[in-house]
């Protein structure tokens, strides 16, 4: 193909879809960028559904400069999820928005739009950090800016903006310890530099780079779909995850298995023993391939990643029929919209006040849109929206600017927060009244959770196998490991009851099974006996337990 001189509005487009379907390919590598060895690293998900909204608002617009910027505007305000989809939807916004301004698409204007989204990304970030996207996105647009002065070509911009963007990306480990300590690049700067490689491949025919497994991390196999091989991970309804014993000796041959029903397959463990994940929308096959291996799938967990999608059909077809709405909302002064995952705890938010709970979590973020959905079917003027988790935080506070009602955030970080908030909630108390009471209460509390590792590394607590269970406590970091889950439990419980606290609340997940929660309190009542203790189900994923203590 020929090389482009210009960077028209229809190579902008061509860049967006591009971007996203190489960050579909790449986002569970990206994802294993976490720095914490949690299973719930979402960087590349989020950045993969903020850019499927993008594409979706794309497919509606004209194809001239105008509307095409406006899209990727609206798309990725509305469709951004988690921090990093925030501030990709910045630097998505600072790009268009810099092309918009004029429709010559020069070299000079390009590198103009670099710098633009750097700018906007920095903005984006109440206290930036270097060593992260930030520095990826400022490092590129910096030296595509000099060359755009020297009289460079799009092309020439383009190419310096990425060679200086993959070295600021390997230098990440330098400026940020947490990152050298993980043995790994920043997962949103990672996520960043697809969109320059988009952009080459659109401009001057470059091949797109091939996703990069994490199976380079000790006892991690990946499989993935190349190009034309079934179908997306956007395309996947099921998640299922289960515990496998299987000689290693056949491990390929599942893998293969796997490879044939799904993606964002990890299969990690050794010596007979394996932690295995995809995502695909065939259940049966998913546990036959085990065993028509003669292997034996224990601990199986399914989760729909679709649900909340098909819940809205349900609603939408439900109103085309025309049957009334099954639920009426009381007007309140002050209304609260919440966000969980898991049944349970959906149902201990609604009997607690809550008028609307969104589905999301951890590696399920909410978009801005979701939010903002729920924020106008409240019956109230008034809203207060807890997060409950550090990653949805920043798309809770775009929603104020986007809709006539009043909304406040109380940054909420895990659920146990939002429940102490929540005894003090007053659905006809004024907004800032709601605020200050649930903020504080939400601020007494030292939350903590369990899960599980998914792979090797070094903490201030010891060094963390693959599979250990640790402790982590929010400011704290990982305060317990060992490979019993009730062990480590006890261990992060001792820490979050330090200094008298006196209130602790449990919110036993999906997978806690019932005898290991009668093990806890049984432990609680003799080694804590003067703590009160409220155990809740919530049925979240990927934490057996959440713990607060007041």
């Amino acid at each position: 193909m020929p090389t482009l001189e210009r960077f028209s509005p229809d190579a902008l487009r061509q860049t967006l879809v591009t971007f996203r379907d190489t960050m579909r390919a790449h986002a569970p590598a990206i994802n294993r960028l976490n720095v914490y060895p949690v299973p719930d690293g979402d960087t590349g998900t989020n950045m993969a559904r903020t850019l499927d909204a993008v594409v979706a608002e794309l497919e509606k617009a004209p194809d001239d400069l105008v509307s095409t910027s406006d899209a990727i505007s609206h798309g990725s305000l509305m469709g951004a999820r988690g921090n990093s989809g925030v501030i990709l939807s910045q630097i998505l916004r600072g790009l268009a928005g810099h092309l918009k301004e004029a429709a010559d698409g020069s070299a000079h204007r390009l590198a103009g739009a670099l710098k633009a989204a750097s700018t906007a990304a920095y903005q984006a970030v109440l206290k930036p950090i270097e060593g992260t996207i930030l520095t990826v996105v400022r490092e590129a647009a910096d030296a595509g800016h000099h060359v755009a002065e020297g009289g460079g070509s799009v092309v020439e911009v383009l190419r310096a903006a990425r060679d200086a963007g993959r070295s600021a990306l390997a230098r990440t480990p330098e400026l940020l310890p947490v990152l050298k300590d993980a043995g790994v690049v920043d997962a949103g700067g990672a996520g960043f530099m697809l969109l320059l490689d988009s952009a080459l491949h659109v401009v001057d025919g470059e091949p797109l780079p091939e996703p990069v497994s994490a199976a380079d991390l000790p006892g991690v196999h990946i499989v993935r779909h190349h190009e034309g091989e079934g179908p997306s991970v956007a395309d996947l309804r099921y998640e299922v995850m289960y515990l496998l014993d299987l000689p290693d000796a056949s491990i390929e041959p599942f893998k293969q298995a796997w490879g044939e029903i799904g993606d964002s397959i990890v299969v990690v463990g050794g010596d007979g023993l394996w932690n295995c994940h995809v995502h695909t929308n065939d259940i049966g096959a998913a546990v036959e391939a085990a065993l028509d291996l003669e292997g034996r799938p224990r601990q199986i967990r399914v989760t729909d990643l679709f649900e909340e999608v098909a819940e809205e059909h349900a609603h939408r077809e439900a109103l085309l029929a025309g049957t009334p709405e099954p639920e009426v909302l009381p007007a309140v002064t002050t209304a609260v919209v919440a966000v969980a995952s898991g049944h349970g705890l959906e149902s201990l938010f609604k009997q607690l006040g809550v008028q609307r709970v969104v589905t999301g979590g951890q590696t399920l973020n909410p978009s801005t849109a979701e939010l903002l959905e729920a924020v106008e079917a409240v019956n109230a003027a008034d809203v207060i929206v807890l997060p409950n988790n550090k990653n949805i935080i920043p798309v809770a506070e775009q929603l104020d600017a986007l809709t006539a009602k009043r909304v406040r955030v109380v940054p909420t970080r895990s659920m146990p927060e939002a429940l102490a908030a929540l005894v003090l909630y007053d659905p006809e108390g004024t907004l800032e009244a709601n605020v200050d009471d649930l903020t504080g209460a939400a601020d007494s509390v030292l939350a903590g959770e369990l899960t599980q590792a998914v792979r090797d590394t070094t903490t201030e607590a010891g060094p963390v196998r693959e599979g250990d269970w640790i402790g982590i406590v929010r400011g704290d970091g990982v305060v317990s490991v060992s490979d019993d889950p009730i062990v480590a439990a006890q261990r992060l419980l001792d820490h979050l009851l330090e200094g008298g606290r006196e209130l602790l609340t449990v919110v036993a997940g999906r997978d806690a099974a019932d005898a290991q929660t009668t093990r806890l309190s049984d432990w609680l009542a003799e080694v804590h006996p003067y703590v009160q203790v409220e155990v809740h189900h919530g049925g979240q994923p990927l934490y057996p337990y959440l713990f607060g203590a007041e």
